[in-house]
């Protein structure tokens, strides 16, 4: 079981199972959503995440036709990114976790929007958008 929550705490949950594929987005709309240089994600089935309290308390916002972004009313902090044509998975956003879920990122995805005052300095590998190979896979 791994935790988390938003900053004020209002909103707890938990993740009853693996998180899965970690990638950090240095897309615009991650950088701003998270107001940092990039975002990281891992992939999180539904039916393994589970809200705890604060539920009245999570916000949407629909950033693209098919993006849907989850947010806590009250603190800000960023949830989940949700592709509607992606049922039963999403992208939990790592920042919120309280306890390590086990995987480490494996790459960085939209490279060439990334945050020009930010210098990637890992060995994962950079894609300047989503590989193809993953496109079919949320939260990346």
């Amino acid at each position: 079981m791994i935790r988390g929550g938003c900053l004020c705490g209002s909103i707890r949950y938990e993740v009853r199972g693996e998180v899965g594929r970690v990638n950090h987005c240095h897309c615009v709309m991650c950088r701003k959503m998270h107001g940092a240089a990039f975002a990281t994600y891992g992939r999180v089935k539904m039916e393994e995440f589970a809200i705890l309290s604060g539920e009245e308390d999570i916000g949407s916002y629909q950033s693209s036709e098919p993006v849907t972004r989850t947010f806590c009313k009250k603190c800000g902090s960023t949830l989940q990114f949700i592709v509607t044509e992606r049922p039963g998975i999403f992208g939990l956003a790592l920042g919120t976790l309280d306890d390590d879920p086990g995987v480490r990122p494996s790459l960085h995805i939209f490279v060439d929007s990334k945050a020009p005052w930010f210098d990637i300095s890992d060995d994962l590998p950079q894609h300047a958008e989503r590989p193809k190979s993953r496109a079919a896979k949320p939260g990346n």
